[in-house]
């Protein structure tokens, strides 16, 4: 047999779910059983075990699936009495219905209604995780092409204060990078990285790390340009310098250390699909 949305939305199953005090769905255990058709609470324990057992061959905490709470019953009498029952997460619910007794009334429909509701689920989390993708690449592709600008402003301040040779150039940016990365150099954030010898550490940078450098670089050629630092043992310290406060700012702010972030993958890729999507347009 065959369910449609509409069956599954009208469903049993769905009017006995509950809503917690933070607004997370759950179904009580006691509920459950009887609309599966167990004549008694304890007929239906055994498959709450099978439950756990398969929870923990999932590495599973049984804890966020299954949690201990007490549940108003009406006795015999009519009266209501409180007895233990289970909280049960959507995803417990559905390995349950896949292990409760099929000659059960309403198996087949809870198995049906928990497959569909937790891929559901799953649909929506996988497109809240490809929204948050989106926005990092978003993010980091403004803030690299930022930072190709902003290096170029800072080459020219550093110029202006002495920094002529390309050599020389080199020692001023890795006395930045030291001041940031806790004295590993430009070589050493690349290794770090586990990065080829022709790629730059810039293009695999997330939108965190990206943003501490930029940070870094503009501070320092406005200090450089405000401040008229001349000769090139004073602008590798300045560099230096910023970026240690930069460092320092993070650390006090209980953010993760630039070097620990993780590598992400080469920005040219994505540079290329918005090259594309801009010619597409055209």
């Amino acid at each position: 047999m065959t369910y449609s949305i509409d069956d599954l939305l009208k469903s049993p199953f769905e009017k006995i779910k509950r809503i917690s005090e933070d607004g997370y769905e759950y179904w009580s255990a006691r509920d459950l059983y009887k609309l599966l058709g167990y004549s008694e609470y304890r007929h239906f324990l055994p498959v709450i075990d099978k439950v756990k057992e398969a929870l923990i061959s999932l590495n599973e905490d049984i804890e966020n699936h299954i949690e201990d709470m007490l549940d108003m019953v009406k006795i015999g009498s009519g009266a209501d009495r409180e007895l233990e029952s289970l909280k049960l997460s959507r995803f417990a619910c559905y390995i349950a219905v896949q292990n409760a007794d099929p000659s059960k009334p309403n198996v087949a429909l809870g198995q049906a209604y928990f497959a569909i509701k937790t891929r559901q689920k799953e649909l929506i989390e996988e497109e809240q995780e490809r929204l948050i993708q989106s926005e990092e690449d978003s993010k980091r592709l403004l803030l690299r092409e930022q930072m190709r600008k902003h290096n170029k402003q800072l080459a020219e301040a550093a110029n202006d204060a002495g920094v002529k040779e390309p050599i020389d150039y080199a020692i001023f940016q890795n006395y930045g990078y030291r001041g940031l990365y806790g004295g590993l150099s430009r070589q050493d954030i690349h290794k770090r990285k586990g990065l080829k010898k022709s790629q730059d550490i810039l293009d695999h940078m997330g939108s965190t790390e990206l943003a501490a450098n930029l940070f870094r670089a503009t501070q320092t050629e406005e200090k450089l340009r405000r401040e008229n630092i001349q000769g090139k043992q004073r602008a590798n310290q300045t560099h230096y310098e910023v970026g240690q406060k930069v460092r320092q700012t993070i650390e006090e702010l209980g953010g993760t250390m630039p070097e620990d972030l993780p590598t992400a993958d080469s920005i040219k890729k994505l540079e290329r699909q918005k090259q594309k999507e801009l010619e597409d347009k055209e």
